[in-house]
């Protein structure tokens, strides 16, 4: 027996038929509810009528618990209906609609093939031409990643496999590809030589192979045609637009060395790829993409090293400067993007950036992670997850990917795929370079505390970077001095340290005006993570302030909306950081 209000809700709001119904029932576990509630409440009343005659309970009382137990049956079918119970207690139970939409992002085409660009061997004489050999490879991915019906995997992940020895089998298992394009390049005085091989990792043999040589001069060419016999040997069709926009060697050679310092995480490295850029644009000034690389070497910068409105115009000078040349740029649109967001406040500003970003470049994981990290924060919960679904589909070996995955699952609720995540992260770097292993937070919000704590001291031992998440255990476990002692060293030696982190560890403390002016502090300063408060669930103690309401709504969020997209009966909305993990100073 089902509920008939129930039934008539469902199949009118849903325009479903009623066999679809009954396989709805199955999946929400309504039949099962039934079954155990009827036989509980048959052998509850069986029990009641057998006892309470011995201790002369009138017959009313009885007839009153058996109406009871008659009532509740549905009032038990609905909350089944909506609720489930698991290990981690009462959750939403999802509906069929948000899984089809996850399920349309990470599995685009049935007919689509996939490919990795791995980094190319660095053969020249001196050893001395990495960053030539990784910056040729990573053209040609980009070159590739414009084609239809290609996916290709994104650079971190692709690159992760540099200096590991590590099987192509092995490789393509885990960044889920059929092919491999692996090569090597020599280059002496300004003569280069290129070697290509496309391999069909499913039978070991190779499809494709070239070898090029070239004097600097033919480089642009050499990429191109490199990428057509790629597309070519796997039937696919090529409209070649990624070249770069500067047909200067000399320029873009320079601009390559800015690319390599930028994908690393230390202030020397971002700062000796801005100087790079800068050259290159001497050379060049044409060359949008040095524009768009110093917009992201200002983006990681800013946060960790350079305090906000110090580093954020600086990325909306060059995203500006870019695009004034490219406006199809993609990437710059997302650093624009994540300006308006984080010092103008402007969220329907954001949003169009983000959105356009999308529609130029589809496949990339800048367009795709931070549009999952921006609709989060607003409470997009279907939009979010859509968006990292992707993002996890083209870059499943990137380790920010990953761990900011773990946090995000963590806010649904959905701790299985959070663990997964934080333990993919976990396998790709211990030390977490990128900052905190956020799978400790999902230990501590599932009570596993000494287990948060082992990973939390043992990334510190690698990292050298204390983190907040380990004051906020011990402040939940009320070791209140320890909790002290550990913000402090996280707080050392730090020239800027967002208020909002610090808030965090308030909050744990129960020192709610202490954690509303650091907060106060992180909107002044402008923190890049701040819009994330309002989804976290360490601050669901200060949704009921006022400040905080009025903090919310200042930063252009709605905290009614924003609030209910965390709890377990609401649909939409979803929480996750603002940035990929290198920039969270607090989980």
């Amino acid at each position: 027996m089902t509920c008939p209000v129930l039934a008539a809700i469902y199949v009118h709001r849903k325009n479903v038929n009623p066999k679809k119904f009954f396989a709805e029932l199955k999946r929400r576990k309504v039949y099962k509810v039934a079954i155990g509630y009827a036989v509980g409440g048959w052998a509850l009343a069986q029990g009641v009528a057998q006892v309470f005659p011995v201790f002369d309970i009138p017959n009313w009382a009885v007839r009153l618990i058996v109406l009871l137990i008659v009532l509740g049956f549905p009032v038990a079918l609905v909350f089944s209906w909506f609720f489930d119970l698991t290990r981690y207690g009462i959750v939403r139970t999802p509906d069929r609609e948000s899984n089809a939409k996850i399920d349309i992002a990470q599995t685009e085409s049935a007919n689509e093939k996939s490919i990795a660009v791995l980094p190319f061997s660095d053969l020249s004489p001196d050893k001395d031409h990495a960053y030539f050999s990784d910056g040729i490879a990573e053209e040609i991915l980009s070159a590739l990643a414009k084609t239809e019906g290609l996916r290709v995997a994104a650079r971190r992940s692709s690159f992760w496999f540099k200096g590991k020895e590590a099987e192509l089998g092995e490789i393509a298992q885990k960044l889920n590809v059929e092919h491999v394009l692996e090569g090597s390049v020599r280059r002496d005085g300004n003569r280069v030589r290129i070697t290509a091989e496309l391999i069909d990792v499913g039978d070991g043999f190779t499809v494709w192979s070239e070898t090029f040589d070239r004097e600097m001069q033919g480089i642009f060419a050499v990429q191109d045609e490199i990428t057509r016999s790629i597309v070519e040997a796997l039937k696919l069709r090529l409209d070649i637009s990624a070249s770069p926009t500067s047909r200067s060697p000399d320029a873009y050679d320079v601009y390559l060395q800015g690319l390599f310092y930028s994908d690393k995480s230390t202030e020397e490295a971002l700062q000796q790829s801005l100087e790079f850029f800068e050259r290159a644009l001497e050379k060049d000034p044409q060359l949008s993409r040095a524009w768009t690389g110093i917009a992201k070497a200002w983006l990681w910068l800013a946060d960790a090293y350079v305090p906000p409105r110090q580093a954020y115009p600086k990325v909306r000078e060059a995203a500006t400067n870019a695009l004034k040349i490219d406006n199809d740029d993609a990437e710059a649109h997302v650093y624009l993007g994540e300006v308006k967001r984080i010092l103008d406040w402007d969220m329907d500003g954001a949003a169009r950036e983000f959105c356009r970003a999308v529609e130029i470049d589809p496949k990339s994981t800048p367009s795709n992670y931070f549009s999952a990290a921006f609709w989060a924060a607003r409470g997009k919960r279907d939009e979010a997850l859509a968006y990292l679904q992707r993002t996890s589909k083209i870059d499943p070996a990137s380790l920010w990917v990953n761990n900011s995955a773990c946090e995000l699952y963590r806010y649904f609720g959905l701790y299985d795929e959070a663990i997964a995540a934080g333990e993919r992260a976990l396998q790709l770097d211990p030390a977490f370079v990128y900052g905190e292993p956020l799978l400790a937070a999902l230990y501590r919000e599932t009570g596993r505390f000494d287990d948060a704590i082992r990973l939390y001291e043992k990334a510190e031992n690698l990292s050298g970077r204390p983190a907040f998440g380990l004051a906020i255990t011990y402040a939940r476990m009320d070791r209140r001095d320890e909790a002290v002692r550990a913000l402090n060293a996280a707080t050392a030696n730090r020239r800027y340290t967002p208020g909002d982190a610090i808030a965090h560890v308030h909050v744990a403390l129960g020192e709610r005006d202490d954690a509303i002016r650091e907060l106060e502090r992180a909107c002044e300063e402008r923190s890049s993570s701040l819009h994330f408060v309002g989804i976290a669930p360490e601050f669901a103690p200060l949704r009921s302030d006022e400040r905080f309401l009025s903090i919310l709504s200042k930063i252009g969020l709605e905290p009614e909306k924003v609030f209910a997209s965390t709890l377990p009966h609401v649909r939409d909305g979803v929480a996750v950081p603002g940035k990929p993990a290198a920039s969270l100073t607090a989980d």
